[in-house]
């Protein structure tokens, strides 16, 4: 069967009357901006099965089945997800291309069948399981009724075997769990469920399939929050939390909200603002900013306000501009998070913030002008330097030009200036071109022969060595960063033997073990490395070290599997694996391209 592409799967979805095609099997009244009719699930009579048109989906009150128009046909008529898509699309009108190349079944759809086998039986033990209890209470004291959470597909992971003694049930073994990051192996070969004790908050690719969840923790430990892993169906650093229900809100407000958490997210949708979606604990990567872009022109930044919001919000907007979007930013009152300033206001609490919502070179300015960035020429010339990557990520060339007009007026500066000044500096990925470096456009400046590139296996060994040493330097920072590790990382991935040693030793703390003493037993070496990395880590954030460490493990997981595919002599395989291990590990891609250009770069640079 031909493949089906993504954009023809998303244009039969928002074309289905999904309320029509329901309504053949199952006699449905208007009730409210829903309909209600008895359930074909489990055979009830009540009218506690709902049809939500809004949110393109059905769900049961009872029973709990919910789904979109391509489940439906999938669970009442036994068809695969390629036949429904069809089926639907034959109905809307709608013709489907056919490829040229021809495809058998999608390999990865059993993995995407456990995933959803494990989110189903998630939501039912928030429902029903009496350990259950303190994840219900939690959602009471936050003001999420456990029909909403119920609706959005919420679940609960309880401690213990349970969760592995139901997938065994279901003929789910633990390869398949361990496949797709559900299960953890450790280190003394056992495995375990990879969530335990957490609120879970299912993950959808665009296509409405569930491939992951984000974890919080309700009791004591860390992290507090902990998503799957990178697996063959779980990217996440190109999934966006609910984008795959506000997708065609975002093409109607020609716009998309951005925030930061699952329960800033939860909050504003059950506020009846749809348009609004999250990343997973990191901040906005190349191909989430794309993602976007895709569905809308312009963006609003509506993160915290505190200076760790901040960051990550400039962070975001650079990215964002660097894909030709337009981007904004709210200012939320001190104190407050889109999930308690709506919980207390509702959506009338959040219009103003929206309506006013400043664009994100001109905040960037308000802030430096309120912190006196402007008053002395020597501060002016740093003011400059902060507003100079919001210059160069700006893809767009109008919006580049209104930002250096912008930043000349400000400094005081003539615009040439800034705009030789922005020019210097790195060309915004995407923006189209490169610039020559000074002299004649497109000639070179430096007439020296060029050195060989590194060879890829030295290069690999040296930056997995810096990663090593990244790794454990954010799990000195914070307990939370062990924890992850145990569940993330192999021992043996680390190569440098004291750096090994120092990986066990801390994995073996207590999770109330701040780390802050020496580990007892280690060797001379290890103790000099955690004296080393001990002291660095003082100057580290809890958000760098969130940062390192995605990095890091992303390195660490990534760099046996580069060592083999540079070795590869077909150049079209080597090609395609690099890709697929690219994707997989997008942090891994963006330092094997900050090595590749720092190396053209320096070659780059003129004689002196």
């Amino acid at each position: 069967m031909s493949m089906i592409p993504d954009e023809v799967i998303e244009q039969v979805r928002d074309s289905a009357d999904l309320v029509g095609l329901i309504g053949e099997a199952v006699n449905l009244k208007r009730t409210g901006s829903d309909y209600r009719g008895p359930c074909p699930f489990h055979g009830g009579k009540g009218r506690n099965f709902a049809v939500i048109p809004k949110r393109a989906m059905y769900y049961c009150f009872v029973c709990h089945e919910s789904g979109d128009v391509f489940r439906w046909l999938m669970k009442r008529f036994g068809m695969d997800y390629p036949t429904a898509v069809r089926d639907v699309a034959r109905r809307s009108g709608i013709v489907i291309p056919e490829s040229t190349s021809r495809a058998g079944p999608d390999p990865l759809e059993p993995l995407y069948g456990v995933v959803a086998a494990a989110q189903d039986w998630f939501a039912r033990q928030l429902l029903e399981r009496p350990d259950g209890q303190g994840a219900r209470a939690y959602l009471t004291g936050r003001d999420i009724a456990l029909e909403q959470a119920a609706q959005h597909g919420l679940g609960w992971a309880p401690p213990g075997g349970a969760f592995f003694a139901a997938m065994g049930e279901l003929g789910i073994g633990e390869e398949a769990l361990l496949e797709c990051g559900l299960a953890v192996r450790r280190d003394d070969g056992s495995t375990g469920p990879r969530f335990r004790g957490r609120l879970l908050f299912p993950i959808h690719e665009l296509r409405g399939r569930v491939v992951g969840f984000g974890g919080r923790l309700l009791g004591p430990g860390e992290p507090k929050y902990l998503n799957s892993p990178e697996s063959a169906v779980f990217h996440k650093g190109r999934l966006l939390y609910n984008l795959h229900q506000a997708k065609g809100a975002i093409r109607q407000e020609q716009a998309v909200i951005l925030v930061e958490g699952y329960f800033d997210v939860l909050r504003l949708v059950l506020a009846g603002v749809d348009h609004v979606v999250a990343p997973m604990g990191t901040g906005l990567t190349s191909d989430q900013g794309a993602l976007l872009r895709r569905f809308a022109p312009a963006a609003i930044l509506l993160y915290d306000s505190d200076e760790p919001g901040l960051k990550a919000t400039f962070r975001a907007g650079d990215e964002l501009l660097r894909h030709g979007a337009r981007v904004k930013v709210t200012t939320l009152p001190p104190g407050e998070d889109p999930d308690t300033l709506v919980r207390a206001g509702g959506a009338p609490a959040l219009a103003p913030l929206l309506r006013d919502a400043v664009d994100v070179f001109e905040r960037k300015i308000q802030l430096l002008e309120q912190r006196g960035w402007f008053e002395k020429v020597e501060r002016r010339r740093e003011a400059l330097d902060k507003l100079l990557p919001t210059i160069r990520a700006a893809a767009d060339p109008v919006m580049r030009e209104l930002y250096t007009s912008r930043a000349a007026e400000r400094v005081g500066v003539p615009r040439e200036v800034v705009a030789e000044e922005a020019a210097r500096g790195p060309a915004a990925p995407g923006a189209g071109g490169s610039r020559a470096p000074h002299g004649a456009a497109g000639a070179p400046t430096d007439a020296r022969p060029r050195e060989p590139a590194p060879d890829p296996v030295l290069r690999a060994a040296r930056f997995g060595a810096r990663a090593e040493r990244q790794l454990l330097r954010a799990m000195l920072v914070a307990p939370e960063w062990r924890e992850a590790a145990r569940h993330d990382l192999r021992a043996e991935l680390f190569e440098v033997p004291a750096l090994r040693e120092l990986y066990l030793a801390l994995g073996r703390l207590p999770a109330e073990d701040p780390g802050s003493q020496l580990p007892p037993g280690l060797s001379g070496a290890a103790t000099s490395a955690w004296t080393e990395l001990r002291d660095s880590a003082t100057s580290l954030t809890s958000e760098q070290a969130s940062e390192d460490y995605v990095s890091a493990q992303q390195t660490l997981a990534a760099r046996p599997e580069y060592r083999t595919i540079v070795q590869l002599t077909d150049p079209t395989e080597k090609a395609r694996r690099l890709a697929e291990l690219d994707a997989r590990f997008p942090a891994f891609k963006q330092k094997r391209g900050y090595v590749r250009s720092g190396q053209q770069a320096r070659h780059r640079q003129p004689h002196r």
